[in-house]
């Protein structure tokens, strides 16, 4: 490991590691590398390290990570480690603790023990023997499932294989995507399939759903391993079959059929079989062009269907309309297997730039009712008012509401990048139960009573099959459901643009009042200097608390677990936009969750969107009694030693944050590493209220920034659907 890797894990600075080198006599010499950049013993400097009492603030994923690293290149033991933590997931911390306590000796032949315990068979897994270098990559898996999860450790697995195989391009399905699709399956959807199962995503939200036969395949060994593991910690009950290889040359499961399909399978992939599978009897819709692979994927789905069975799977948005796809489309539409098709706004998912959509599919059933229209939901225009906080201009004319490319090598799987939970940092800054809400309140009005669905234009419409089989077939949502004059009450949308302009004013003036905190003095001639700690310091000497919130399939949090029913959740994107609790139990494990006290410090464990400042927050009155959401972390500080929002402010300085964070894409904050001044309880209250007033203007600008957004739109429609008029002008009548 190199000196850098040392100060992250001690949590001190790179100075410090040089000056423990010059005067240590007993620090451990380099053990490769160079005279210019030496590379240490990973357990000599963590022996060292704990001889001096200092504890390793890296996170246990970040230590795995590390351990790995060292093993070096082409070592396979990730591959090796996959079975280890399943039979781990099933100890007790006690019991992980002490394994870890073992020689060196005593751990190999217990890990191959543990490991050879493994109940089912996972997809390509290699034999379970481990050698003397292994153990120290066995000891920090040991402490990574103990204290952040198995699945975490899974993930961190999973994306050392990705990075050795050099599999780009492959990418998680967020948590609350994949919930939103298992929703849309009707109750009774027992026997599940996912074609390309990639890292288990939408199969372990088809189990927490009810189904109980659960199969998948994937052409990816690492991600083979990596469902059956999930299903098997998350599932344990159902009857599971993973199987690697290509599901559309060579299907693993060719006679199985199945109540449902759930699928992200991959885009643009132009070799997926077009030449050696033209005569292949699953395109009952039509060959699929050479460039339209999802048109395979989508026509695999549903040979896999038992009659009157639903496919619901995530596709490009350029499906919609291509040309070359068009026959095919028309096929789906006459025949009535296509049911619905909703957009997803950009960033939900990857890849970001480009807005996904959800495609529901049913196989006919021989004899069924005839379908006459397709439901087309614009999720993406629902998110967009929904970030606002503001209603659209259509939802305020007189409709009402129902509810509250690159090429992929597997859908549902994770990037090396960007293996952590809930896919990224900006798939879960979305609010997917209000989304999912949206959607399913519109879907449940469609499927009940299909025939007397009663529109809402900008937002959902029931197209007529007649009305899409054009020259075009374009399926695109926002088309379709587009609001149109007819639409729009003028006399609704002047009242509504009348009280933006007074809730407009309104803001603009707590803006102002925001902004007047003033008296902001010069320091002196320089900068103020100061002495440091970090969290991990601080903690140690009692003067806060700092507590990580679990992603789902963790273990747990540290702090006495809460009920998760019918209570709010903060999540990341709740720190960055100064809103109150916006999750659901959807956002947070029932055995993690951690209730959050007012003057708690939240820090955000992604940072990302250049905004170091939106890092972090101090909890008030309304968010007293929420849980802890994923990817957050709580700082609770004993209020006769820090105040709280000199501690947030401080926290969340940019330069702060990047000291304390490893990554690229994603980038993770490591709490204890972040530092703080040692002041004085009276100095720190009188930094601690200027922080508050910088975060009070920040959030006042958004609002008003939102509302103004707001504002414009909703005069935009009025005026060019000519449903509102121009004001007059003194010069209006000499026209």
């Amino acid at each position: 490991m190199t000196a850098a890797e040392i100060s992250r894990i001690a949590g001190v600075t790179r100075a410090t590691v040089s000056n423990w080198r010059r005067r240590h006599d007993d620090f451990p010499a380099p053990s490769a590398g160079t005279e210019t950049s030496p590379l240490y013993d990973l357990s000599a400097v963590q022996a060292w390290l704990r001889g001096r009492g200092h504890t390793s603030t890296a996170s246990p994923t970040e230590e795995l990570r590390t351990a790995l690293r060292l093993l070096g290149p082409g070592s396979g033991v990730a591959a090796r480690l996959f079975p280890l933590v399943a039979a781990a997931s099933r100890r007790t911390p006690e019991e992980l603790a002490e394994l870890a306590a073992l020689s060196d000796d005593q751990l190999i032949a217990r890990a191959e023990k543990t490991a050879g315990e493994l109940p089912v068979a996972v997809p390509e897994a290699e034999p379970f023997r481990y050698g003397p270098d292994d153990a120290g990559v066995l000891r920090a898996l040991l402490g990574c499932v103990r204290e952040a999860g198995a699945q975490a450790a899974v993930d961190v697995l999973a994306e050392r294989e990705l990075d050795e195989g050099a599999a780009s391009g492959v990418y998680q399905t967020p948590e609350g995507l994949a919930l939103l699709m298992a929703r849309l399956l009707p109750a009774g959807a027992s026997r599940v399939l996912d074609p390309a199962c990639g890292s288990g995503t939408l199969l372990a939200a088809a189990a927490r759903q009810g189904a109980q036969e659960l199969f998948g395949q994937d052409s990816l060994p690492v991600q083979g391993r990596r469902t059956a593991i999930r299903l098997l910690l998350a599932a344990p009950e159902a009857e599971t079959a993973i199987r690697v290889g290509d599901s559309l040359r060579a299907d693993a499961f060719p006679d199985v059929t199945v109540d449902a399909v759930l699928c992200n399978p991959p885009f643009a992939d132009r070799d997926w079989g077009h030449d050696e599978l033209a005569y292949d009897p699953r395109w009952a819709y039509g060959l699929p062009p050479r460039f339209e692979s999802e048109l395979a994927w989508v026509q695999h789905a549903l040979a896999h269907l038992e009659p009157g069975g639903y496919a619901v799977m995530l596709l490009p948005p350029a499906l919609a309309f291509r040309s070359s796809g068009r026959r095919v489309r028309a096929e789906l539409i006459r025949s009535g297997a296509l049911r619905a098709v909703v957009s997803l706004p950009a960033r939900a998912a990857y890849p970001l730039h480009i807005g996904l959509q959800i495609w529901v599919f049913q196989r006919p059933e021989p004899g069924g009712t005839d379908r006459t229209t397709v439901l087309f939901v614009d999720g993406e225009g629902e998110q967009r008012d929904g970030a606002t906080g503001t209603q659209s201009a259509t939802d305020t004319a007189g409709a009402g509401t129902r509810g509250g490319s690159r090429p992929r090598r597997s859908g549902s799987s994770s990037s090396a990048a960007s293996s952590a939970p809930a896919s990224s940092a900006s798939a879960s800054s979305f609010d997917w139960a209000g989304l999912t809400d949206r959607v399913l309140a519109q879907w449940a009005a469609f499927t009940t009573a299909p025939d007397t669905y009663a529109d809402e234009p900008g937002v959902a419409r029931a197209v007529p099959l007649v009305d899409l089989l054009d020259d075009v077939v374009d399926v695109t949502p926002a088309r379709h459901v587009r609001a149109t004059a007819a639409d729009i009450d003028p006399a609704a949308l002047a009242r509504r643009v009348h009280d933006l302009h007074e809730q407009l004013a309104e803001q603009v003036a707590a803006l102002a009042a925001a902004s007047a905190y003033g008296g902001w003095q010069p320091s002196g001639a320089s900068a103020r200097e100061w002495r440091t700690a970090t969290i991990s310091d601080l903690a140690r000497g009692g003067a806060l608390t700092v507590l990580r919130a679990a992603t789902p399939g963790t273990r747990g949090s540290k702090g006495p677990a809460a009920p998760t029913a019918d209570r709010p959740v903060i999540t990341a994107q709740d720190i960055s936009a100064a809103n109150p609790p916006s999750g659901g139990a959807v956002d947070v494990h029932a055995d993690a969750a951690q209730p959050v006290a007012a003057g708690d410090v939240l820090v955000r464990a992604v940072a990302g969107g250049g905004d170091a400042a939106a890092m972090t927050r101090v909890a008030d009155d309304r968010d007293a009694g929420a849980l802890l959401g994923p990817q957050v972390h709580l700082l609770r500080p004993d209020p006769a030693r820090l105040d709280p929002w000199f501690l947030a402010g401080f926290l969340g300085a940019e330069d702060n944050i990047a000291s304390a964070s490893t990554g690229s894409t994603l980038v993770h904050v490591t709490p204890g590493r972040l530092r703080v001044p040692l002041l004085p309880l009276e100095e720190q209250r009188r930094y601690g209220e200027a922080f508050r007033c910088v975060y009070e203007l920040r959030a006042a600008v958004r609002r008003t920034a939102d509302l103004a957004a707001d504002t414009a739109a909703t005069l935009t429609t009025g005026l060019t659907a000519g449903v509102l008029l121009p004001p007059d002008t003194p010069d209006s009548g000499s026209a």
